[in-house]
C-alpha cells in the first residue's frame, strides 16, 4: 500500500548526472537531478533540477511545474516569442510544448512532474 502523504524533509535524494534526454543544440550544458519523490508507477516525480549553461531542443511529453530559485534562462516555443525566466519565477510547462530551453546563466529549480 502507498503512502497518503510523503514528507520530503524525510528523503535523500541521489544525484543523477547528465540524465536530460533532450538534444543539445549549443555549449556543453551538464545536469544533476536530484528526485526527492517518484511516485510507485513512475509517472510522478518530484525534485531539483541544475543545469549549466547551453541549449536544448524540448519536446514535452509531461505536463511540469517549475519554480527557478537560481538562474536565468530563455524558453521560446516553436512560432512563440522567448519567454525569459529568472529567479523567482514560477510557471508551467504543459504536455507538448515543443522549442528551446537556454541556460544563460547556470539554474536550479524544483520541478514536479505529472
Amino acid at each position: 500500500m502507498s503512502k497518503s502523504i510523503v514528507v520530503l524533509r524525510d528523503t535523500h535524494p541521489l544525484p543523477v548526472l547528465d540524465a536530460c534526454k533532450w538534444e543539445k543544440l549549443a555549449g556543453d550544458p551538464h545536469t544533476v537531478n536530484l528526485n526527492a519523490y517518484t511516485s510507485e508507477d513512475g509517472s510522478k516525480i518530484m525534485g531539483t533540477w541544475i543545469c549549466t549553461p547551453g541549449k536544448w531542443r524540448v519536446n514535452y511529453e509531461k505536463w511540469e511545474y517549475c519554480h527557478f530559485q537560481e538562474g536565468y534562462c530563455v524558453i521560446t516555443p516553436d512560432g512563440q516569442e522567448p519567454i525569459h525566466l529568472r529567479a523567482g519565477d514560477i510557471f508551467i510547462v504543459e504536455p507538448g510544448m515543443r522549442g528551446t530551453w537556454e541556460v544563460v546563466e547556470t539554474v536550479r529549480k524544483y520541478f514536479v512532474f505529472a
